[in-house]
């Protein structure tokens, strides 16, 4: 059973869709205090950093994530979700995450752009796959997902299983432990996301 953790600033409904469609049995959870019976949690996101870790924190659900984490049941972090698993991001400010993965979260920097890009990033990309990781168990090297988000993850290649080009190689999806990451949208990926999710719930 997964539980999909509600905090005010996730896109629940397809995430759950998402989990239905590959056979998955979900709950979306609001209340921090249930989360520990659960086999595993998945925490979906869109927004500001900032405003993410205010109502985590509120909620005392930020401390529940970290005590489920400890338990060393598998966890995954999508887009936003993603971001807040580490330590932290410079998002309107600077902003304390989670810090479940070390690293921090920055905005895409255009000098660094070979040529022109858009930012947000938003569309169709590359993950090229770094190593071994069960989250990416019977896929390709390289597979497209959707991408929505004009922040990005800088950390050590010791926790980095994935990585994009967009104006230049950014992390794409980390890995720490019974910690997974990934910062497209695998509820808005068809089949390759649906593997991906269907890998987390068989980990």
């Amino acid at each position: 059973m997964v539980a999909v953790i509600d905090y005010n600033m996730g896109n629940l409904a397809s995430v759950k869709n998402a989990l239905k469609k590959i056979g998955a049995k979900s709950m979306i959870v609001s209340d921090p205090d249930k989360i520990r019976s659960f086999d595993r949690i998945l925490l979906p996101g869109v927004g500001a950093f900032g405003d993410a870790m205010e109502h985590l924190r509120s909620s005392g659900m930020d401390e529940a994530v970290k005590e489920f984490a400890a338990t060393g049941k598998p966890m995954l972090g999508i887009c936003l979700g993603m971001q807040l698993l580490f330590s932290k991001s410079l998002e309107f400010g600077e902003h304390e995450g989670l810090g479940l993965v070390p690293g921090e979260v920055v905005p895409f920097d255009s000098k660094m752009f070979e040529t022109p890009h858009k930012v947000p990033h938003m569309g169709w990309n590359e993950l090229f796959v770094q190593r071994e990781t069960p989250l990416f168990a019977g896929m390709q090297k390289e597979f497209y997902l959707y991408f929505v988000h004009s922040y990005h993850a800088v950390t050590s290649d010791e926790y980095a299983i994935g990585r994009t080009w967009y104006g230049y190689e950014f992390v794409s999806a980390v890995s720490n432990g019974n910690i997974f990451g990934i910062q497209p949208h695998p509820e808005k990926s068809h089949d390759n996301g649906l593997k991906i999710l269907k890998n987390f719930t068989e980990i």
